[in-house]
């Protein structure tokens, strides 16, 4: 008989980077881990510590307070960089929300003269805008499997960013209600191989389900539909209220 396929995730600052909830996304995904049958191995890794690139399937960085993604981008560059970068090479997921999203891109412009250097894992810049936060409920449509074949994220959004895509990264998704990226451009978040970035909290995986157990499925290399169907009619009722909230 052979063993249960196993999830390795590691948290990056969860006790920093957890605004709006953050860190319920990764309780989503070990409890969908765990209904299946699938071991869940979850690990950090914060201020001061090295990571390893080799050890794990997912690497998550959610989103946190100017004070602490400042800190937090000076601990990427210093200790961190080298292995998130073969942990992408590899084909691991990274996964960054919102202050995580802007870290894994180039650059952040607080201010003139003042820009926090991200670890460039995904070709994107950002710039604090001049204008009001780009604050609400939020709702795209991505395809992330085979062409033609879309589906719907809804969350929330709330930042002062604007974040702009380079030649080598692509849209997470095309913004149906909400600010996205920048307020203006239609696009939300960015993808570019197995790194992804997005702006949308609530936190997110609550809320869309079918999109964790794309992480899981992809995490351990099967196509999702070989996951085992679960009763998500709760899951269902949350996605439905979320994009409900986008479109009114």
């Amino acid at each position: 008989m052979s063993a249960p396929p196993t999830m390795r995730v590691c948290a990056l600052y969860p006790d920093l980077m957890n605004i709006y909830a953050d860190r319920g996304n990764l309780l989503v995904l070990e409890r969908r881990c765990a209904w299946r049958g699938i071991d869940f191995a979850p690990s950090a890794s914060s201020l001061g510590e090295e990571l390893d690139g080799d050890a794990h399937d997912l690497y998550y960085l959610g989103g946190g307070q100017d004070r602490d993604q400042r800190l937090c981008a000076e601990d990427l560059l210093a200790l961190k960089s080298e292995a998130l970068h073969r942990a992408a090479q590899r084909g691991a997921i990274v996964l960054g929300v919102c202050g995580g999203y802007q870290l894994l891109g180039s650059s952040y412009e607080i201010g003139p003269g003042d820009a926090l250097a991200g670890v460039g894992l995904v070709d994107v810049s950002t710039v604090r805008g001049a204008g009001p936060r780009l604050i609400g409920n939020v709702a795209i449509e991505v395809q992330l499997e085979e062409p033609g074949h879309t589906e719907v994220l809804a969350g929330f959004e709330n930042h002062a960013g604007r974040t702009y895509l380079g030649r080598g990264a692509h849209a997470l998704g095309r913004v149906i209600a909400g600010h996205g990226n920048d307020g203006h451009s239609g696009f939300e978040g960015a993808r570019q191989g197995n790194v992804i970035g997005t702006y949308l909290h609530g936190p997110l995986l609550p809320k869309n389900v079918w999109f964790a157990d794309w992480l899981i499925a992809t995490a351990l290399g099967v196509p999702r539909s070989e996951l085992s169907r679960l009763d998500d009619g709760l899951e269902r009722e949350a996605h439905g209220s979320a994009l409900h909230a986008a479109r009114t």
